[in-house]
């Protein structure tokens, strides 16, 4: 799949999908207040929501409330992240996040 979808009539790239996740995980009114410490969050943020583009591209069914407000679950087809169809390349590059996110220690 390629790294846009069309969503309600617009395309949403990879990175409006990101920035959408992170809106949904702190909020608007949150973002426009952060700290630097607050800062230290985003890696896994990002990390997380890379991760559930490739899965939410791929037809996944969400679960969690915040990943459903950042992606929501139309269109989806697979409740099961076992049964969620990767080719090779989106396979490797979950992995990579993964390994990524236990270098980060990132909460799972």
């Amino acid at each position: 799949m390629n790294s846009a979808t069309e969503h309600g009539g617009f395309v949403i790239t990879k990175n409006a999908r990101i920035l959408r996740f992170c809106l949904g995980v702190i909020g608007f009114a949150s973002l426009l207040s952060l700290s630097a410490p607050a800062y230290a969050d985003f890696p896994c943020d990002e990390l997380e929501g890379e991760r559930n583009a490739v899965y939410k591209d791929a037809g996944y069914c969400f679960k969690t409330t915040r990943a459903i407000r950042a992606f929501g679950n139309e269109g989806c087809q697979f409740k099961r992240l076992e049964d969620v169809p990767l080719s090779a390349g989106d396979r490797k590059k979950v992995a990579e996040i993964q390994e990524q996110e236990r270098e980060n220690k990132c909460p799972r």
